[in-house]
């Protein structure tokens, strides 16, 4: 017999512990992530994935890491760019289309200014690692928890360094999600509001940091004030792809002045999202099959979030120190604070 043809199924074999377990996380954090009590604090299934990971990696997962590892590392790795790249059927190019020239080019000026502002905060005033810097920036800058995970394998940061990041996201994103509503309202009524309930829309869409945030603070204010909210962060997350592009050419280049030549780590997965987005555009797929591959993506994303958790030491958290989380708290100083006077600007202009 070929022993050359039996490669593969051990290999499949080696990971189904992980897998499995990977998948009960996942499942779990799916439940919990339906609850209406979870769901009204903004806590997403893919934010109680990374929590329950890290509960159960510094507790009952060291006996059994040398059987799940493989599966563990293949949900973080490959069934992560699977999640990223169904992660464009949340998305139509007809987005773009209802925020209009000012809304998208809102979410671009915020983007860039807060990566660029956690680079320098990060490496010049905190003297943080590289890619710890990075992944917090991703995580402010687009769309938090996915974002992180979809920069990692491009920034190709440590676990721990995965979970700092993703930490801030749910941090400062939840204090926003109370946050914004509340300086809604008392703007309104003490009459020095400069948005009316569209345009607080358009703000908050551009500057929370996770989807499920963006959704409650939006409800908190009004229905139109959601609806205009959650179009303008698909906008922003639109540009996960080419941010994941233009990073990976600024690491190369960071290489390549240091001495070393890199060519560019081209993250194809990133063409795989903006396809996906291309073709959901169409329209051709039935909406329930839209909603199941949703659902799909949202499970494959969970499992990925869960081994990551499963992998991230608490001793290797406490090591970050209290330094990322000051970043991710100058960044979200910013994107409150700077953030809206780039909503102001772009509408005064545009």
């Amino acid at each position: 017999m070929n022993t050359a043809t039996q490669g593969p199924a051990p290999a499949r074999t080696a990971r189904l512990p992980g897998l499995l377990l990977a998948a009960a996380v996942a499942a779990l954090s799916l439940w919990l992530g339906a609850l209406p009590w979870l769901q009204a604090q903004g806590l997403s299934a893919l934010t109680l994935a990374i929590v329950i990971g890290i509960v159960l990696g510094n507790t009952v997962y060291a006996p059994l890491a040398p059987r799940a590892a493989a599966g563990v590392g293949f949900a973080k790795a490959t069934l992560l760019r699977a999640g990223i790249v169904l992660y464009g059927l949340r998305l139509t190019l007809q987005d773009i289309a209802q925020v209009g020239l000012a809304g998208a080019l809102i979410d671009a000026l915020v983007l860039c200014s807060t990566f660029a502002l956690a680079w320098w905060l990060g490496r010049r005033l905190l003297g943080l690692e590289r890619d710890t810097a990075l992944l917090i920036g991703a995580g402010s800058a687009i769309c938090g928890a996915a974002a992180v995970m979809a920069a990692e394998p491009v920034v190709k940061g440590r676990a721990e360094q995965v979970a700092v990041a993703v930490a801030t996201v749910v941090v400062f994103g939840t204090l926003a999600m109370f946050l914004y509503p509340l300086l809604y309202h008392w703007g309104v009524e003490a009459g020095w509001m400069p948005l009316d309930a569209a345009g607080f829309g358009v703000f908050t869409g551009s500057t929370v940091h996770e989807v499920a945030q963006v959704v409650a603070a939006g409800r908190a204010i009004g229905a139109g004030t959601a609806d205009t909210a959650v179009i303008t962060k698909m906008v922003r997350v639109m540009m996960l792809a080419p941010f994941l592009l233009g990073l990976s050419a600024l690491l190369a280049r960071g290489r390549a002045e240091g001495g070393r030549r890199t060519a560019i780590a081209v993250p194809w997965f990133a063409f795989g999202f903006i396809a996906m987005v291309g073709f959901n555009s169409l329209g051709w797929l039935p909406a329930p099959l839209v909603a199941l591959l949703v659902d799909l993506d949202t499970a494959l994303l969970a499992m990925a979030m869960a081994a990551l958790g499963l992998t991230t030491h608490a001793s290797a958290l406490r090591q970050g120190g209290v330094r990322p989380m000051l970043l991710a708290l100058l960044l979200f100083v910013w994107l409150l604070g700077g953030g809206l006077l780039i909503n102001l600007g772009v509408q005064a202009l545009v």
